[in-house]
């Protein structure tokens, strides 16, 4: 359902804005904010439309979590602590290939890996293996990195390797490509509006550290979902103790916010924001963001085409966004 779309401000160094400000003043190519059924704001920039399949760079991250939980729940993965080499034989003997899926599931697996999006950095080669057309591929791309800098499970280190593994075993274990698990598990299930995207390497198989496109509506259909904790139109797509499972971090512990993970803490393949009130975030780089509110049923989903891959300023823009809408309607 939509309605006429409500006066939406933020606050950001004591300077009050609005949605048009914001978008002035920041290079969004998409902006959904709905909560239940009611889409509240839908904007695009740059050309952009609702009929545009837009981008999710790492917010791709969480939805390959959720589909490990699917399969569990199928019975076609038997346990979170299982070892990745379990599904992957070929990784037996490496340290991937010993690190268990809840490990890879909180980037805690210890395997050394850097990403710091600077060039020569080895998310930069993940990415050349992955996306060339003549690359080996995800299976061999993460065979590369065979050095443990942590024992597995105390120390957070964020790494698209960890997620291309899930993406290994997930495929191994449904026995089908994943763009098919998500379509029939999720994507059918939701009524979405359009066939989604994702990306895949030489070898066939979908890249799960991004690269799923979707409308913005799309994305809110799934992000409303998981304010319902999985559940859809009286439907249950994601197990729901799995959801709340991914979205929880317990306090003090190496998933806390803190020096490694910064203002949010860490689930399964997802970021959690701090604080009483129960709210978790699908982030990528260059400005893919989905917030999830599960107790106002609120979602908010941010397209951008932001010229760094960081998390700087333009962050700081959008959670003064996040938090005004909070204040306007999530807390009413």
């Amino acid at each position: 359902m939509r309605i006429a779309e409500p006066s939406l401000t933020y606050t950001l160094e004591n300077v009050t804005f609005t949605v048009d400000d914001y978008l002035a003043r920041t290079p969004t190519t998409g902006l959904l904010v709905a909560r239940e059924n009611t889409i509240l704001v839908e904007r695009y920039q740059y050309g952009r439309t609702d009929r545009h399949r837009l981008t999710s760079y790492s917010m791709a991250k969480t939805v390959t979590a959720m589909l490990i939980g699917i399969a569990i729940a199928e019975g076609q993965i038997r346990s979170i602590d299982d070892l990745a080499a379990t599904y992957v034989p070929a990784l037996a003997g490496t340290e991937y290939g010993r690190t268990s899926l809840r490990h890879l599931l909180q980037m805690s697996s210890g395997v050394a890996f850097s990403e710091t999006y600077q060039p020569g950095d080895d998310v930069s080669e993940l990415g050349k293996a992955v996306f060339s057309a003549n690359g080996p591929g995800s299976l061999a791309a993460v065979k590369q990195f065979n050095k443990r800098g942590f024992p597995q499970g105390t120390h957070f280190n964020y790494s698209s390797a960890d997620s291309v593994v899930l993406g290994l075993v997930l495929r191994r274990a449904v026995g089908v490509p994943l763009a098919e698990y998500l379509s029939t598990r999720i994507w059918k299930k939701l009524g979405a509006e359009a066939d989604a995207g994702w990306d895949i390497d030489a070898s066939g198989q979908e890249i799960t550290f991004c690269c799923m496109v979707a409308t913005l509506r799309d994305w809110a259909r799934l992000g409303l979902m998981l304010a319902n904790d999985g559940a859809w139109n009286g439907q249950q797509i994601v197990p729901r103790q799995w959801v709340l499972d991914a979205t929880t971090v317990v306090p003090g512990s190496h998933l806390a916010a803190g020096e490694r993970t910064g203002p949010a803490g860490y689930g399964y393949q997802v970021w959690v924001s701090q604080g009483e009130r129960r709210r978790f975030n699908l982030m990528g780089i260059r400005g893919q963001m989905m917030t999830v509110d599960p107790a106002a049923k609120l979602v908010m989903v941010h397209t951008a085409v932001r010229p760094n891959a960081g998390f700087g300023p333009a962050n700081l823009e959008f959670g003064a966004l996040i938090m005004g809408t909070i204040s306007q309607y999530a807390l009413k």
